[in-house]
């Protein structure tokens, strides 16, 4: 392997030296990223760009209710259960100053409190759906993610998506923008 030099660019197992205006001029940002921190990890000055994006998070909860949709005309205005899984999305474009962008811990918290309200209780008679909404996965979905955003929201941190599941493969999502 050739000796490594001030403004040398990694090309597969040899490092050759290029000229900084060269390679700012020719490559597109993320490759410029990777590139400068391969010589960086050859013991060369890194300089890095950051790229704009965002982080996600999610974690999954599950609960047993039963429920029955008003005005359905077939099986589902009977009353029956369901065993749910919900997804709840948390997103931000900055971490905190211990590099999280939301304390699972936390985020765990507040939602088994929400799972609490809701396991092995028939939605019907809970709040909002017994009259205001039907217990729909879609309106359960929106339920969640409107409970969670009012305890987690922040001005890094959103709550932007609940993926509601009433079977393996039945599933109802609620996101905003």
């Amino acid at each position: 392997m050739m000796r490594s030099e001030p403004g040398a660019v990694a090309t597969g197992y040899r490092v050759r030296p290029v000229f900084a205006a060269t390679l700012t001029r020719s490559l597109p940002l993320p490759v410029l990223t990777l590139l400068h921190c391969e010589v960086a990890r050859r013991n060369l000055a890194c300089q890095t760009f950051p790229m704009p994006g965002q982080f996600e998070v999610m974690i999954e909860r599950n609960f047993s209710s039963a429920h029955q949709l008003r005005g359905y005309k077939g099986k589902c205005e009977n009353l029956h259960g369901h065993n749910y899984k919900i997804e709840i999305y948390a997103r931000g474009s900055e971490l905190n100053n211990i590099g999280l962008l939301v304390d699972f811990v936390e985020l765990k918290q507040a939602a088994d409190e929400l799972v609490t309200y809701l396991d092995h209780k028939n939605l019907n008679e809970l709040e909002p759906f017994v009259e205001a909404q039907n217990p729909s996965a879609e309106n359960v979905a929106r339920f969640v993610l409107e409970r969670l955003a009012a305890k987690i929201d922040d001005d890094r941190v959103q709550i932007y998506k609940v993926k509601c599941w009433e079977t393996p493969t039945s599933v109802a999502t609620y996101q905003v923008d």
